[in-house]
């Protein structure tokens, strides 16, 4: 995948992005306000050291002091110290609770000290760390007094003592908020990346091209109203998905140009991916831009097309095969001029042998003869191998593949059944792709280009002025 891809990934689901952020920024919302607010006192103690009377002492004993400062930030937030705070103050809680209240820090070179006590109650973080800073100065004495002697070496004197914090350290609502918000997003666009590695389903030409070694012939859009509206008989003149299936005539023209009269298998890997309304809207694109085709129900057991063009079913191919009727006898005249369909007729027990036999190909061969292109409506390659086998009768197959359903895995079968018996892909045809957005060629033509409205009133218009004008003149 190029940044192109990633783009496209995240434009493509960004609502579920969107989504997953709102989540987490909820949770951070939640856990914000159950949060229990944390006050921080702090208090600043100098650390020094006694005795000296020169300066080489004085600056000998700086140096001492400030390597002393380090191991007593260390010693504040030990339980030593806790434990010292929790007699004084005659506290209740463990040395180990109290101890993982107080920090300590100094400044790099410095012999400053400060010490922090967080507590939920502001005064009681004051009183606490005033108590902290009080009981380790008397620390420190104990500690740097030499024996024998009575006074230290280093004293720690309280310079800054604790005061009432006015506003709690955490939780910080602007913060946390603003941090689990990005947090959903990018965890959003991580899922959403994942899942479209994961996802093996064709999205994009790209994929078909490196898939099957055939051109994309047509690229068909999605439409919400294809259930109730199947064929593009029922759309308007202009429509995107109609204008596709013109695009799918005027690309099948210059599939083996030599040959004069074609015939084709329209099949695709498994059931569900359109290759029968495909096949019935080609076949009537084909006979509007003037053809003499032959429409061939060889899906012998699901038919569909029957129902779809309102024909008789009872009588047809398998009529045909098992030499009940001469086929002229069994082809039927559509509503669109210049379409023949011969439909699938009675459901056999035996429908791969009755494709494989002498008499489909003797079908194959009249229909040639009689029509300048014949589509066969075959099974999915994947169930069955009565597509495979009728491909390797015909002069190829055009693979129907679905957008977002059909896998690469399923496609590579698919060719690898077709070329198992001699057969071909001559076309692949896109099918329910994303009318708006996206990767590759097809996807633009659901802008349309119908006429501007009032065009046809114009001219109509314009004409009749054209006339009245011409019958003055003539009567003049």
């Amino acid at each position: 995948m190029d940044l192109r891809d990633y783009l496209k990934v995240l434009r493509t689901r960004w609502f579920s992005i969107a989504i997953c952020g709102l989540v987490v920024l909820g949770i951070a919302a939640l856990l914000t306000w159950r949060a229990t607010p944390q006050y921080a006192s702090s208090a600043r103690l100098f650390v020094s050291t006694q005795g000296s009377t020169d300066d080489a002492q004085a600056n000998q004993g700086g140096q001492f002091s400030v390597q002393r400062v380090k191991s007593y930030a260390d010693l504040l937030t030990g339980q030593a110290i806790a434990r010292r705070v929790i007699d004084d103050l005659g506290l209740e809680e463990s040395p180990s609770a109290l101890a993982g209240q107080i920090s300590a820090s100094s400044k790099l070179d410095t012999v400053i000290l400060a010490v922090t006590v967080t507590d939920p109650d502001p005064e009681r973080a004051r009183l606490l760390s005033d108590a902290v800073a009080r009981v380790f100065v008397e620390y420190v004495a104990e500690l740097e007094t030499p024996p024998g002697r009575d006074e230290a070496t280093i004293k720690a004197t309280i310079v800054d003592p604790a005061s009432v914090p006015g506003s709690p350290i955490s939780p910080q609502p602007m913060r946390n908020i603003s941090l689990g918000l990005l947090i959903g997003l990018l965890l959003g666009a991580g899922v959403a990346l994942l899942r479209e590695t994961l996802d093996t389903t064709i999205k994009s030409t790209r994929q078909l091209e490196s898939l099957v070694d055939a051109p994309i012939v047509g690229t068909i859009s999605f439409a919400s109203d294809a259930v109730d509206t199947p064929l593009i008989t029922g759309l308007d003149t202009y429509a995107p998905r109609a204008e596709a299936f013109r695009v799918l005539r005027t690309n099948l023209q210059f599939i083996d140009p030599d040959i004069e009269r074609k015939v084709f298998v329209v099949t695709s890997s498994l059931p569900g991916e359109g290759k029968t309304t495909t096949a019935i809207n080609l076949a009537l694109a084909l006979a509007e831009g003037g053809e003499r085709v032959a429409l061939v129900e060889a899906d012998l057991r699901r038919p569909k097309i029957a129902e779809y063009l309102r024909v008789e079913s009872n009588v047809g191919l398998t009529t045909v095969l098992i030499g009940r009727l001469p086929l002229d006898d069994a082809l039927q005249p559509s509503a669109r001029a210049g379409l023949t369909v011969l439909t699938s007729g009675s459901t056999p027990p035996n429908p791969a042998e009755l494709l494989k036999s002498t008499s489909m190909t003797n079908v194959i061969a009249s229909l040639r003869e009689q029509f300048d292109i014949v589509l066969i409506d075959a099974p999915p390659l994947l169930p069955v191998t009565d597509g495979a086998l009728l491909a390797a009768e015909a002069d190829g197959a055009l693979l129907v593949v679905r957008h977002g359903k059909t896998t690469s895995d399923q496609v590579t079968v698919a060719v690898e059944r077709l070329e198992a018996v001699g057969a071909r892909p001559v076309g692949v045809i896109f099918n329910m792709l994303p009318p708006r957005g996206g990767d590759g060629y097809g996807y633009g033509y659901g802008y349309g280009y119908a006429p501007e409205a009032g065009t046809h009133a114009e001219t109509t218009n314009s004409r009749t002025r054209d006339t009245d004008h011409t019958s003055s003149s003539t009567t003049a």
